[in-house]
Parts: C-alpha cells; sequence; structure tokens
C-alpha cells in the first residue's frame, strides 16, 4: 500500500472534497434524518486518507451509491386486540447493500422505529458484517409496534401481520432477518411459522436466531454481549490491562447486556449496575445475575423489583445518572445515543478506563471525542457488538449444512472472530495514519471490503 507520506496535496484536496461535497448532498436529501447523518458523518470523518490513497474509489462513487439503499420497504401492518379492536403500525426493511452477500440484520419492535433509525441502523450493518469476515450483506427492519402491555395473542397476531407484507421481500439468499430490540425468540417463532406457512414448504435459513429447537444456532442468545466483551478484552490486553477485579457498568438488562455481565463476571469483573427503561440499580456487592435473569428472562418484571430480593442495592429512575456511578469499564448495551457528552465528562472524570459499546451507536459524536481527548480505550460498536450477526451466520451455515454445531464449537468461532476483528481494526488504523484509533481502525477495515466488492461487480 502506498504510505500516506507519499500522497500528494492535490491528492488529500481532492478527496476532502469528495467527502464534503457527498456528505453535503446526504444532507440534503436527508435533512431530518436525524441519526442517519449521524452515522454516515462519523464514516465519513475517517474516510478521508482511504480517497486519499484509493481515487479509484472517488471515480466509482463508491460514497454516493454506499450511503444510497439498495431499496426501502415501507408498509401497513393492520392488527386486532384481545378486544377485536383494529389498529395498524407501519412497517419496514431497509437492504442497504448485498455485494458481499444477503441483506443481513434485524428486525426491532419499538415505537421509536422510524426511517432515519432504520436506515441508520443498515448503513452500520453493511459495515459490520463486512467486518466479520463473512458473506453477508447489510440490512434492518421494524416496526413502530410497542410489545409493552400487549398479551402473547396479540403480539402473536401482529408479528404474522407483519411477516405477510415482509415474506415478499426475504429468503435465505436474498434477505435474512433476525431479531434485535422487541424481538427475541418467540416473536422470531411467530414469523417463522408464518413465512413458511404462506411459502408452502420449510425455509430453515430464512430467519436467524431461532430456538435452537427449531433449527437456531445455540449460542446465538448470549454472543453479541459475550463478543463485545471478548473485544474488550483484546483491547485491555493491548494496554496490560483485564476484565479481572475492574468494577463494570452495564446499561440495559435484555440479551446485550445480560451476557455482556455474564461474560465480564467469569472474566473476573465485578459488575455493579445495569438498568432498564424505568431506571438503574446499584449493587455495591455486585450485581446477582441470577436475580437478573429471573426478573427479564423469566418473569418480564422491571429491574426495580430487584430490590425485593437484595434490598440493600439502591435504585434510581434516572437511567441517565447510571454514568455517574465510578467505575472502570462501562459498556453501553442498551440503545443509540445513552452516553452524551455530559454522561461521558463523569465518565472521564471518574477514571473510566475502557468503553465497549454493546447497543448500536450508543455514545454520541461529542462523547466519542471526549473519551479520545482523554485516551480512554474506546471500542466502537459496529466492531465491538458484531459477535451477534456473526453467530447469526453460522446459523446460516448450520442450517445449510442441515446440522446443529456445539455451544463450545460456536463460542471458540465467536472468541476467533472476535479476535480477527480487532487484529484488522487496529492495522487498518495503522496503516491509514491513526494507530490505537479503533474508531477509525473500524470504519476503514469495513469500508474496504465492502467497497472492493463494489468495484469489482461494477456499477449496479
Amino acid at each position: 500500500m502506498t504510505n500516506l507520506n507519499d500522497v500528494t496535496k492535490d491528492a488529500k484536496k481532492l478527496a476532502n472534497d469528495y467527502v464534503h461535497e457527498v456528505y453535503e448532498l446526504i444532507k440534503k436529501r436527508n435533512s431530518d434524518e436525524t441519526e442517519f447523518l449521524q452515522a454516515t458523518r462519523e464514516i465519513f470523518d475517517s474516510l478521508r486518507p482511504v480517497f486519499s490513497l484509493h481515487p479509484e474509489y472517488i471515480s466509482n462513487g463508491i460514497l454516493e451509491r454506499l450511503t444510497e439503499p439498495d431499496r426501502i420497504i415501507t408498509f401497513r401492518v393492520a392488527w386486532e386486540d384481545d378486544q377485536g379492536k383494529v389498529h395498524v403500525n407501519r412497517g419496514y426493511r431497509v437492504q442497504f447493500n448485498s455485494d458481499l452477500g444477503p441483506y443481513k440484520g434485524g428486525i426491532r419492535f419499538h415505537p421509536s422505529v422510524n426511517t432515519s433509525i432504520m436506515k441508520f441502523l443498515a448503513f452500520e450493518q453493511t459495515f459490520k458484517n463486512s467486518l466479520t469476515g463473512q458473506p453477508i450483506g447489510g440490512g434492518k427492519g421494524g416496526a413502530d409496534f410497542d410489545p409493552k402491555g400487549k398479551s402473547e395473542r396479540e403480539i402473536m397476531r401482529f408479528a404474522q401481520s407483519f411477516m405477510t407484507e415482509l415474506s415478499k421481500y426475504i429468503g435465505s439468499d436474498v434477505d435474512v432477518p433476525a431479531g434485535d430490540i422487541g424481538v427475541g425468540r418467540r416473536e422470531i417463532g411467530y414469523m417463522f411459522g408464518q413465512y413458511n406457512r404462506l411459502k408452502g414448504g420449510y425455509e430453515a435459513g430464512v430467519f436467524t436466531g431461532k430456538d435452537p429447537n427449531h433449527g437456531g444456532s445455540l449460542g446465538r442468545k448470549e454472543a453479541t454481549g459475550y463478543g463485545t466483551v471478548y473485544f474488550v478484552e483484546e483491547m485491555l490486553k493491548e494496554k496490560g490491562l483485564s476484565f479481572a477485579g475492574s468494577k463494570v457498568i452495564v446499561s440495559g438488562s435484555g440479551n446485550v447486556s445480560t451476557y455482556a455481565m455474564e461474560k465480564a463476571m467469569q472474566l473476573g469483573a465485578k459488575v455493579i449496575a445495569c438498568s432498564d427503561s424505568s431506571g438503574y440499580i446499584y449493587d455495591e456487592n455486585g450485581i446477582n445475575l441470577k436475580t437478573i435473569k429471573y426478573l427479564k428472562e423469566e418473569n418480564n418484571l422491571r429491574i426495580r423489583d430487584y430490590l425485593k430480593e437484595h434490598p440493600e442495592a439502591e435504585f434510581n429512575e434516572d437511567c441517565s445518572k447510571i454514568w455517574s456511578i465510578p467505575c472502570d469499564i462501562a459498556l453501553p448495551c442498551a440503545t443509540q445515543n445513552e452516553i452524551d457528552e455530559k454522561a461521558a465528562r463523569l465518565l472521564v472524570a471518574n477514571s473510566v478506563k475502557a468503553i465497549g459499546e454493546g447497543a448500536n451507536m450508543p455514545c454520541t459524536k461529542e462523547a466519542v471525542v471526549r473519551f479520545v481527548e482523554n485516551e480512554v480505550l474506546f471500542a466502537p460498536a459496529k466492531a465491538a457488538n458484531a459477535g451477534g450477526v456473526a453467530v447469526s451466520a453460522m446459523e446460516m451455515s448450520q442450517n445449510s449444512m442441515r446440522l446443529s454445531w456445539t455451544e463450545e464449537e460456536v463460542d471458540e468461532k465467536l472468541q476467533q472472530i472476535m479476535k480477527n476483528i480487532y487484529i484488522s481494526c487496529l492495522n487498518a488504523a495503522r496503516d491509514y495514519g491513526r494507530p490505537g484509533n479503533l474508531i477509525i481502525g473500524a470504519n476503514i477495515a469495513g469500508f474496504l471490503k465492502v467497497a472492493n466488492a463494489m468495484v469489482a461487480h461494477g456499477v449496479r
């Protein structure tokens, strides 16, 4: 590769002008899509040296093509509640890029779902999937449906209605959805069953995140949380640090956070706080994971109920204040933009050593700048939380081969994938003049593989 020091001023100016012009075009076209603009800006800021060294990407219009989804599918989802009243929600599927393989990404049921969030998630998914080294493209879907307070029958009817429309656009070699916020094995089961009913057959590879008894992969539920911790552990090793003996805060109490907590504890950490949308708990003796699983996985209760079993713990209704608790490692695993600059300042003031993004884009741009300026180790989401989709791709492989790997086999492969992602991010950051910056490294490493495939495939 040409050394950056050999790049002429004209080449750098051409690259800067190109990135600026394309971003201005994106802002004009998507002026009201805050999350999507935030995601594209973060990627663009990393790619200037790439275009200085690779003018062929400019002549091939890679950025213009890569930031416009292949297609956005929007549809009505009508369903009937238990009282016989009909409701209408809006469903989405953003098929962003398939140059590396079939579209791959989760389905989210949450009232916040809109076009901007779906595009941002699908855009990020494209690079995340590229980083795994597996043949999968990027996509995302969902609906502005709130599962909270709904009966199991209502959720089933909604999921089936959603799939009746989405089934027209997916397939094991076309687009392979999975779960996300509000969509777990139960909801996937309803959608998978409806898909097969509509198609009149059994297509195991059209969905991932299925129950292991029905074609799902062992280790999938744990994969995103475990993978985040595996990535952060590699990052810590580089500085002679470890989870062992560290105090850890994990936001959220869903699958990602629960299994990030579990793996961190297995590596010797003390997890002292976690949260849900109603608030957070702080237990200076260390969170009891068995109680968390009982509350959230078995009974769908609120996090405040933790105090019934552990009255010595504290509960606070303001989720944002979880970041005021002194810790060595913070793992935001709840939702996008949950750590803003104010929270980042608190974490830095309390001498946090490392941040690992378990959720998608949980730190604002201002927060990330604050961490980088203060030399806090930072594991970006598109790299750190790629474990979930990595195991989803393994599920696709197992479905294709009509076999099932053991949990130990899956976990061993997951660990190796996360190590490989870390190394590729580290190498890309070094090669493009920003050694140690995993944010830039992840963006460049993910981008290069997709961009090279786009060049090879020609304009389409």
